[in-house]
């Protein structure tokens, strides 16, 4: 990576970095608040439709079955579901250090 690419992609995050600090020092409960399926698709950028595929197919995020019609996400398992498959390149294998 170049020195500009490190500098667009710090560009990038700086400002989601700094919205998600905002919340949690307005609200310590932000990572941990069950959040919708709707939200979770908004945080993720993934459709509905794709998690709802994940949850019955597995290899997507934890989520919590509050009933069999409703369905919750923690936030905090949405970041660390997305952390888990970081790669620096294609030939990284899961499980492998970044």
């Amino acid at each position: 990576m170049t020195n500009q690419q490190t500098i667009e992609a710090v560009a990038t995050v700086l400002p989601v970095l700094k919205d998600m600090a905002a919340k949690l020092h307005h609200d310590p409960d932000y990572l941990d608040r069950l959040i919708t399926q709707e939200a979770a698709s908004d945080f993720l950028g993934y459709s509905e439709k794709t998690l709802e595929r994940w949850r019955y197919e597995g290899g997507g995020p934890r989520y919590v079955a509050v009933s069999a019609r409703s369905v919750r996400y923690r936030r905090r398992d949405l970041i660390k579901w997305a952390e888990a498959r970081l790669r620096e390149n294609s030939q990284q294998k899961p499980g492998e250090a970044a």
